[in-house]
């Protein structure tokens, strides 16, 4: 997005404001109108049928008694205290016969019997001694002998509210739509601000820095959980570039010394005549080196498929037996390098896994305990459950990993100085957390013998419990 004052206008947040400003406002303007409907016209219609009602009832009395009891039944009416009607009965000449006005305020019609809705004006006295004009509605009436009769209520309150409603309605709609107009420029920009912080997060991406993460600011919102999931993302990014950089030159160095070997031992035996014995020799450590470079690479291609995803089978297993196999074929390696062993396997110990990549992992935390372990040493070979988890423990007495060096232990290729005497790739590890990732674990690493001693490495293996 360019930037600008009104860059925000560009933005579909801004647009879905507008919408919603748009739709605001028609909602406000159709609420006013029922509520100008509800009152107003109800107060009309109110006045209309006390109207009708009071013609009717007139009428009722001229076909009762004619003249005579419509006058009788008008005055009756006209002395009720608080009466809203005002009436008045003239001759056809125009001549009052009884009323409240001094003439007749209106044309009557010319047709007998028809009943005409009229509007007028009533002069009323105020308090002050002073007249005020009202406004007002009513019928008027010719009747069979040519006299007319006119019958009016007064709707000057009503006016009064009708122009207050009205005048609300023409306030507050403006305002409605102003405040609308207002908010939605408010959500717009603060949307459009923080995705243009996301934009600029990616951008920074794009050109290669890795280290960049996008800001939270702690709201909660979609943003910031857009945000942090993004900083996971570039987290995890960041450690497999890293990753994959050190796996170039460690991928050389592991691989250069096997294969020179290999290379020599070749070189050496075309040179120098072979009997068969020194034949097979010959053969039988090249097929060793081979064997430890294609070890090389399966565990690469291993941790590759882990990382995309696509190795691993969850099912429901029990640890249980697939651990005292392991148990039982590493207690006699151990007697073969001079250590002693021992282990304490729970039953059951149920998870959602995969058998193979599990008892992967756990191997290679045994066959590093045994590698790196001084003969007369020990290896303590331990799993249990706990309330929400299965913990694997392999304990032993090698010279361990100090504290600042165990994140990069877990690194692929990562070998520590003295670990580059032993043979091995430094995937051992890496494959091993990487399996406890996949099955949303996580391996640990601390110090078999505790201070002053600083002795010997405890892996820990947890995962998650089936339940």
């Amino acid at each position: 997005m360019k930037a600008g004052p009104f860059a925000f206008i560009r933005t579909s947040t801004f647009r879905m404001a507008l919408v919603y400003s748009v739709l605001f406002g028609l909602f406000s303007f159709l609420l006013l109108a029922y509520l100008y409907q509800a009152t107003v016209g109800s107060l009309r219609a109110e006045a209309d049928q006390r109207l009708d009602a009071e013609m009717r009832a007139l009428g009722l009395a001229y076909n009762a008694g004619g003249l005579e009891r419509l006058e009788q039944s008008v005055i009756e009416r006209a002395l009720v205290p608080g009466a809203p009607f005002r009436y008045q009965l003239e001759t056809p000449d125009g001549e009052r016969i009884i009323g409240d006005f001094p003439n007749l305020p209106v044309s009557p019609p010319e047709t007998i019997g028809e009943v005409s809705m009229v509007s007028l004006s009533i002069e009323m006295p105020a308090s002050s001694g002073e007249t005020v004009v009202t406004e007002a509605e009513g019928r008027i009436v010719r009747l069979a002998n040519g006299d007319v009769l006119l019958v009016a209520i007064e709707t000057g309150e009503r006016g009064r509210i009708v122009r207050r409603i009205t005048q609300a309605v023409t306030t507050a709609a403006p305002i409605g739509i102003l405040l609308a107009l207002i908010g939605g420029i408010f959500i717009s920009r603060y949307a459009a601000r923080r995705a243009e912080q996301l934009t600029r997060t990616t951008e920074e991406i794009v050109a290669g820095n890795l280290s960049i993460r996008a800001p939270v600011q702690g709201s909660g919102d979609e943003f910031d959980r857009l945000a942090t999931h993004l900083n996971t993302m570039l987290e995890k990014l960041e450690r497999l570039m890293a990753a994959s950089r050190h796996s170039g030159d460690a991928i050389a160095h592991d691989l250069r010394s096997p294969l020179s070997r290999l290379r020599n031992r070749l070189e050496e035996s075309l040179l120098s005549p072979m009997d068969e014995a020194s034949a097979r020799e010959t053969l039988a450590r090249t097929v060793e080196e081979v064997d430890r470079v294609l070890s090389t690479f399966n565990a690469i291609l291993r941790l590759s498929r882990l990382d995309a995803g696509s190795e691993g089978r969850m099912v429901k297993i029990d640890l249980h037996e697939i651990l005292d196999e392991l148990a039982e074929l590493y207690e006699p390696a151990c007697e073969d390098a001079g250590l002693a062993f021992s282990h304490d396997i729970s039953n059951p110990i149920v998870v959602l896994g995969d058998r193979e990549l599990i008892a992967q992992a756990v191997s290679n935390l045994l066959d590093n305990a045994i590698k790196y372990t001084p003969r007369e040493g020990m290896v303590r070979f331990t799993a249990r459950r706990t309330s929400d988890s299965i913990v694997i423990t392999v304990a032993d007495d090698g010279p361990g990993i100090p504290e600042d060096m165990r994140e990069k232990a877990k690194q692929r290729f990562y070998r520590l100085d003295a670990a580059r005497t032993q043979s091995g790739s430094g995937l051992g590890l890496a494959l091993a957390d990487a399996v406890a990732e996949l099955h949303k674990g996580h391996l640990d690493l601390f110090w078999t013998h505790e201070p002053p001693a600083h002795k010997g490495l405890k892996a820990v293996l947890t995962l998650p419990r089936d339940k």
